[in-house]
């Protein structure tokens, strides 16, 4: 479910121009990762920002595409097998 704010940001502003900050965001976001590892940048607070720009972005794409549902059932299999993934490095690395 969305807050209203960020339905009423995408009705204001546009869905083009919005899809087009959620890139924006992304990037933003990824600028500052890259400093901190590449540059060893104690950047943290950045990063908080960056991530929840990311994150209220996210919302509206997911929103405005109607996707809230396939993307969490999606994220659940996802993390299904991340979690057998592990079980299978576990096993490979425990036995040595």
């Amino acid at each position: 479910m969305i807050d209203p704010v960020l339905k009423r940001a995408l009705k204001t502003w546009g869905e083009e121009p919005q899809m087009l900050m959620v890139v924006e965001e992304m990037s933003e976001l990824m600028k500052e990762v890259l400093k901190n590892i590449n540059r060893k940048k104690d950047n943290i607070a950045e990063i908080i920002e960056e991530t929840a720009d990311v994150e209220i972005m996210l919302a509206q794409l997911k929103e405005n595409y109607h996707i809230f549902e396939q993307v969490e059932s999606y994220k659940k299999n996802k993390i299904k097998k991340i979690e057998e993934r592990l079980n299978q490095w576990d096993k490979e690395h425990s036995a040595a």
